[in-house]
């Protein structure tokens, strides 16, 4: 396998899950500041986005949750994801919650605001991504106020977690008590800091 991943960007999940799970892979370095058409993974990805997972058998998959799905369904032995219907939903849950909104709606318009027309708009947009990042971030303070781990057991919910955390300081969006003792678990697991050493993180 192959991971095409940017240093700290949500490939860095993935690239924790591929950690995890054990089994031998390839990394492959993505400065997303050049411009798409310049960029060697649109042959692979038309999307051009990480993260992007190439398969063995040369297949490629796109997008956060199907391919942290795939690594946890395809390697059981890692515990990545669980076995019963109620975990399986959970974890979907919280996993696309974190995507889906931490990330996509909130983080996204802090990063986005650079692409904003005027000052007033750029800071207009950060306002907005930090409030929803912020309120993102208490209702899972909210859920890990009752557990370790976001879904119960440890799971691909956590790795999606942390990348978010990741950019919490320089996003100027505080962690709330229990989000901040989750990313410290997190950053006490080998498969974390393998990942954070490799891509120059640590």
């Amino acid at each position: 396998m192959k991971l095409f991943y940017s240093p700290g960007a949500c490939s860095l999940g993935i690239h924790v899950v591929l950690e995890e799970i054990g089994a031998p892979y390839e990394l492959e370095k993505v400065d997303l500041s050049t411009p798409v058409s310049d960029r060697a993974l649109t042959q692979v990805n038309p999307k051009s986005k990480v993260p992007t997972l190439q398969r063995d058998d040369g297949s490629v998959l796109t997008e956060f949750p199907a391919i942290a799905y795939w690594l946890a369904r395809s390697h059981p032995a890692a515990k990545l994801f669980p076995d019963d219907l109620e975990g399986q939903t959970r974890t979907l849950e919280a996993l696309d919650f974190c995507v889906a909104s931490l990330h996509m709606q909130g983080f996204s318009r802090v990063f986005g605001a650079r692409r904003a027309a005027t000052p007033a708009e750029a800071e207009a947009m950060k306002a907005t991504g930090r409030d929803i990042a912020t309120r993102a971030f208490a209702r899972l303070d909210d859920m890990l106020a009752r557990r370790e781990w976001l879904a119960g057991d440890y799971s691909i919910a956590d790795a999606s977690l942390f990348y978010c955390c990741c950019w919490s300081g320089m996003m100027e969006v505080p962690m709330p008590a229990h989000v901040a003792a989750h990313f410290a678990r997190m950053k006490a697991r080998p498969a974390v800091q393998a990942a954070l050493k490799q891509e120059g993180l640590a």
